[in-house]
């Protein structure tokens, strides 16, 4: 998923990149709004794995402009992010026909 960060304590990762994963928590980021959804204990096929790695706790993390809002928020934001996105699709595949190239 674009724009998304799991934090998480990890309890087991063996040499395929299968993992355990406990106090797992998924960070959704839509343009300037972020929400971390608790996941708890979570079980990922190394298949499924492109990167992992350790994030330095001491750094600042997320740009002061970011707001934290409420599950249901975020949820509201992807979907509106989404529609847009369709929308601009639909209305491109409606004016190809102008060839504007």
């Amino acid at each position: 998923m674009a724009g998304n960060l799991w934090e998480y304590f990890a309890l087991s990762i063996n040499s395929v990149a299968n993992a355990v994963l406990e106090g797992a928590c998924e960070r959704v980021i839509v343009g300037e709004l972020y929400c971390d959804i608790p996941l708890g204990l979570y079980v990922i096929r190394g298949e499924n794995v492109v990167l992992i790695g350790e994030l330095d706790l001491e750094r600042e993390e997320l740009p002061p402009q970011m707001t934290c809002v409420s599950a249901a928020e975020i949820r509201r934001a992807q979907k509106a992010e989404r529609e847009a996105s369709d929308l601009k699709g639909t209305m491109r595949k409606r004016m190809e026909f102008l060839d504007l190239d």
